[in-house]
């Protein structure tokens, strides 16, 4: 296996692009696990810490631009103001040894249904910037960018440069569910994030279906029927738990069944929400 170590970021489109084949390594949090279980053997890696310009994030006309080399750390010690709902998920991701080297374009990348940064990207409307050497670079939208277990939208040739991600402009909450409190995959988690400038709720599901995915149903509800000066109304409520819960499609594994997983969303859609219902009353009364 060979390995390959650029150090700009034009060496490593370079390096894809002649070696599509190559599997790119930033925190190694996943990918070495499975090389060193013999799950893959890729015919090389490709080695992305040594280029310094994918550690950083910025904003960028107004949008939070998250470098593809972005430790889970620093989304919890910088971005917690900007992106709450991203650092709370954040702040679950294993151990301080994993939160120190894994990144949200590595979860990204390796697309596992149960990464932790998928429901807060897609509550948020997050898009996933990707470039190639010979064809430039485009931007996907989190919800398009999921495309089965394990399988993401990335052509041979590309890689993942950065995350955009606007700035939280209501309450934002993530809730997981594990077989224990802390160094544990997902049995399923939920997140929200609340848009009031648009009236409008966003919602994204981990670890209850092939993919990461919304609850569309469950957000048009909201969409027609929520009132932003109010209250949650407890029949609004326990009807959008119910669609969220139907909008998972899980299975029986070692780490839960598919009914407990079905209940367990429902659960923490309904939990969510009125957290951040209540943060965004506070709020308007402030």
């Amino acid at each position: 296996m060979d390995f390959l170590r650029p150090t700009t970021w034009a060496e490593a489109l370079a390096a894809k692009a002649d070696r599509p084949g190559a599997l790119p390594v930033q925190g190694g949090t996943d990918v070495m696990v499975e090389i060193n279980f013999d799950v893959r053997r890729p015919e090389a890696l490709l080695d992305l810490n040594q280029v310094a310009e994918l550690r950083e994030w910025d904003m960028t006309d107004g949008v939070c631009r998250i470098g593809a080399g972005v430790t889970y750390t620093t989304v919890v010690n910088e971005l917690g103001g900007v992106l709450p709902g991203l650092a709370q998920a954040a702040r679950t991701v294993g151990s301080p040894q994993i939160r120190n080297r894994g990144t949200v374009a590595g979860n990204l990348g390796a697309a596992s249904p149960a990464g932790d940064s998928h429901p807060p990207l897609l509550a948020a409307g997050a898009v996933v910037e990707v470039e190639s050497r010979d064809r430039g670079t485009r931007l996907i939208p989190a919800g398009e960018f999921y495309l089965g277990v394990k399988r993401n939208a990335l052509e041979p040739d590309e890689l993942i440069r950065a995350v955009r991600v606007d700035p939280a402009p209501g309450p934002q909450y993530f809730s997981k569910v594990g077989t224990r409190n802390a160094m544990v995959i997902a049995v399923c988690s939920f997140a929200v994030a609340l848009h009031p400038g648009e009236r409008r709720v966003g919602t994204g599901i981990g670890s209850a279906a092939p993919t990461p995915r919304r609850a569309l149903e469950a957000e048009d509800l909201l969409a027609r029927e929520l009132d932003w000066t109010a209250p949650l109304d407890p029949a609004l409520l326990a009807r959008f738990g119910e669609l969220c819960a139907a909008a998972a499609a899980p299975i029986d594994d070692v780490r839960g069944t598919a009914a407990y997983r079905l209940h367990a969303v429902g659960v923490m859609a309904r939990r969510t929400l009125t957290w951040a219902w209540n943060d965004h009353l506070t709020r308007r009364a402030a």
